[in-house]
């Protein structure tokens, strides 16, 4: 029989004539390595879990336009192209712009994004209904619907208003001979009141049109077929001044607005004509913020609407680091001129999660790992007494130092490898159970957890038998053998 047979016998023997001691040793050990398997395992992963969940807060990263003041969807596409494709959750591109109701005499705000990739962003999003999956489809936000009474299945007819061509004049510069001017003010209700003036070769009002399309049908809405209130204004000179004109009974705002648009109107290079579309209301938006006073659309229906195609921010959900969002956005600043900004509010907190998470985890594996050690160490201790004699036969039979070291270690190592096996096993189950419970979706199994936790398991067993070996090597085999 081999040396390294005979070892392994002499080992696998004493574990097995002291199994209910070696047992408590092997469940500390056990214990010790499935919590720290488990802990690993779920701070290994908790980043892609976390993110999910504070994807869930909605958008951590901003592309904004860059110095050239442009933002389309060739310049986003360059943009994410910066950003892993696994690290991209979804990216939302947005364009504000303001729309009247004319058949309510009211104005709002519609945002045009793709519906396929808000779902991503902004996954709080609650509607009473469904996203608009076609063109001509709009997503109404609650105080909106409440206001003008829209509900499922409702049309809507949206009128957008081009923002005219301007010579890039001051109002009082524009008031030259042969120009024409455009202006617009708030009439009643918030609805804006658009007006067009040419001037004539003395650079006074030669012709007038007024867009009150969003005011009370009954009064101000009329002030547009009104030649007797708007005759009043040829002839007169820019700024109209109280008193140079009478208002339109019953709709003193209206009027009022429609002298206020004058005043501040500036010269164009042409005059711009509105465009009217009627949509379909496929469901009603809840979030308990601004986004229920916007109308939500597609990007393919404000195109339609405008005639352009810019973009006046776009809402990206990155899985990454504060480390890693930090370096996004400063390539995509650098190499495509789109100024990207973090959420600091999403992204620091997440970061701040995660650091007090990293110390729990290792504070808490710290003291599994000392309490493990104290009960091993103890366990040997235990061990070594009740071998006193036998330990001592040994040495006076001649049986080195060295000997009594290495079957001593190999217990423990031995203990060590049965442990962390056992541990990491277990531990994989305790993060599962705990990942379910807490985040809702399974944990990512770390095949390199088992040979860590096997590792760490064996260097704990043998730092645990340091203590219980010395007192082994110091026993005297004279005393112990004379029965002292």
């Amino acid at each position: 029989m081999t040396k390294r047979k005979m070892f392994l016998r002499m080992v696998t023997s004493s574990l097995l004539r002291r199994r209910s001691r070696m047992l408590i040793a092997l469940l500390s050990i056990a214990i010790g390595a499935t919590i720290l398997a488990g802990l690993v395992t779920i701070y290994v992963d908790v980043p892609r879990q976390m993110g999910a969940q504070f994807r869930s807060y909605g958008a951590n990263m901003l592309l904004l336009p860059g110095e050239e003041g442009e933002l389309n969807r060739e310049k986003l596409n360059e943009a994410l192209a910066e950003i892993p494709g696994d690290s991209l959750v979804g990216a939302a591109p947005y364009r504000y712009v303001r729309l009247d109701m004319t058949t309510r005499q009211q104005s709002f705000t519609a945002a045009a994004t793709d519906f396929t990739q808000i779902v991503k962003t902004s996954p709080y999003f609650s509607v009473e209904g469904a996203y608009p999956s076609e063109t001509r489809q709009v997503l109404v936000g609650k105080e909106i619907a409440e206001t003008i009474g829209v509900h499922n299945g409702s049309t809507m007819e949206l009128t957008y208003q081009p923002t005219v061509v301007s010579d890039g004049k001051t109002p009082e510069e524009s008031r030259v001979a042969g120009a024409t001017l455009s202006g617009k003010a708030e009439g009643f209700s918030g609805g804006m009141v658009y007006v067009t003036a040419v001037l004539d070769d003395a650079a006074k009002i030669a012709s007038l049109t007024v867009d009150a399309s969003t005011q009370t049908p009954e009064y101000g809405g009329q002030i547009p077929e009104a030649e007797a209130y708007l005759n009043q204004f040829i002839g007169k000179s820019l700024p109209l001044a109280g008193g140079d004109v009478d208002t339109f009974t019953g709709a003193t705002v209206t009027s009022d607005a429609v002298v206020a648009a004058l005043n501040q109107a500036t010269a164009i290079s042409s005059p711009a004509q509105p465009r009217t579309l009627n949509f379909t209301v496929t469901g009603i938006l809840t979030t308990g913020g601004e986004e229920e006073g916007y109308i939500f659309m597609s990007l393919e229906d404000m195109e339609l609407m405008t005639g352009t195609d810019h973009l006046d921010v776009a809402e990206l959900s990155v899985s990454a680091s504060a480390e890693q969002l930090e370096e996004y956005t400063a390539a995509i600043t650098e190499k495509t001129g789109v100024r990207a900004r973090l959420v600091k509010r999403v992204a620091r907190s997440e970061a701040a999660v995660l650091e007090k998470l990293t110390a729990l985890v290792f504070l808490v594996t710290l003291v599994v790992l000392l309490l493990t050690l104290i009960c091993v160490s103890t366990t040997m201790m235990a061990v070594v007494s009740e071998r006193r004699r036998e330990i001592g036969l040994r040495k006076a039979l001649g049986a080195s130092d060295g000997s009594i070291r290495a079957e001593f270690l190999g217990e423990g190592l031995f203990l060590g490898l049965l442990g962390g096996i056992l541990g990491a096993i277990l531990g994989f189950i305790f993060a599962q159970v705990v990942s379910v419970n807490v985040f809702g979706s399974s944990i990512t199994f770390q095949p390199l957890l088992v040979p860590a936790a096997v590792l760490v398991s064996m260097i704990i067993a043998a730092a645990s038998c340091l203590l219980p070996i010395k007192r082994a090597v110091a026993i005297d085999p004279a005393i112990v053998l004379k029965g002292e």
